[in-house]
């Protein structure tokens, strides 16, 4: 980062240099590709930080960014510059696969790991726990993982309380079972019934970064993630989530997205589902 960088005037304006420049600590420390010309987009995200931080200037904060002692917002500029739109039972033509290929076939004396790779604040995890519940009950061994690069949302993950605006999308049925109306100062909220929240467990995972030890997945959900990211770090992503996935297990991908001119042990099942190929380690 140049020495002498040219000053902007307030927090609504940003430097060619210091737009370059988050743009590439986001694409290096997350792989998130925001683009050449989305400025007006980092400059709503960030605007508040440089507030909080008294900072005059987009080039006083990329000073702060880059010291790696200021652990603390790096993770909030990740947070602020990662897109985490969802909501519960979204493509929900996935689910059906699920219960066809997976839920009617995996031996009950074997545990069923799932990971929703791509998990932002949870609506996707706990939507399958919903599934795996009205099929399985609580007797037999099912867990989901949920991951995000961001903490903010994995926080929010991990408390399972959402706005009652967003049960829309959830089944009367399901509502009944697993959703808890919230009373006092919880009015205009909804909690996912404990038993779920138990059987979900949330971090904070970069893809883009070595894994941790998460242990092999049966199911891997990675939706409408792929599109936020370059050729070759999609690839990347993907194969690193492949090592993770059983053989014979399942990865699905959103359905605007494609894994094509990827030379990867995958067959394709079902639109965006695919199966890793047991000849596979």
């Amino acid at each position: 980062m140049s020495s002498q960088l040219s000053s902007t005037i307030n927090s609504d304006q940003i430097s060619a240099e210091a737009y370059r420049w988050i743009r590439d600590y986001i694409h290096q420390e997350a792989g998130i590709d925001i683009g050449l010309s989305r400025q007006m987009l980092v400059i709503a995200r960030l605007r508040k930080r440089l507030a909080s931080c008294k900072l005059n200037s987009f080039d006083e904060y990329i000073h702060l960014l880059a010291d790696p002692v200021n652990t603390f917002e790096r993770q909030a500029a990740i947070d602020l510059l990662s897109t985490n739109e969802t909501y519960f039972f979204r493509e929900s033509q996935h689910l059906d696969v699920l219960r066809e290929k997976v839920l009617k076939t995996h031996p009950r004396k074997q545990p069923l790991r799932l990971w929703s790779a791509a998990s932002s604040s949870g609506e996707e995890a706990y939507t399958i726990a919903m599934v795996l519940s009205e099929h399985y009950g609580y007797s037999f061994d099912w867990k989901i993982f949920g991951s995000d690069v961001s903490e903010r949302v994995v926080k929010q993950a991990q408390t399972g309380l959402y706005p009652l605006q967003r049960i829309d999308a959830i089944s009367e049925e399901y509502r009944k079972l697993y959703c808890l109306k919230g009373i006092g100062k919880y009015n205009g909220y909804f909690l996912i019934d404990n038993r779920l929240r138990d059987r979900c467990r949330f971090e904070v995972v970069n893809l883009v970064k070595p894994l941790p030890d998460l242990g092999q997945f049966e199911v891997i959900f990675f939706r409408n993630a792929l599109i936020y990211f370059d050729d070759e770090t999609k690839e990347l992503i993907i194969r690193a989530l492949l090592a993770k996935l059983s053989a014979g297990g399942l990865l699905f991908i959103g359905h605007s997205e494609s894994l094509k001119r990827m030379d990867l042990p995958l067959e394709t099942i079902a639109p965006a589902a695919y199966r890793k190929l047991e000849s596979e380690a």
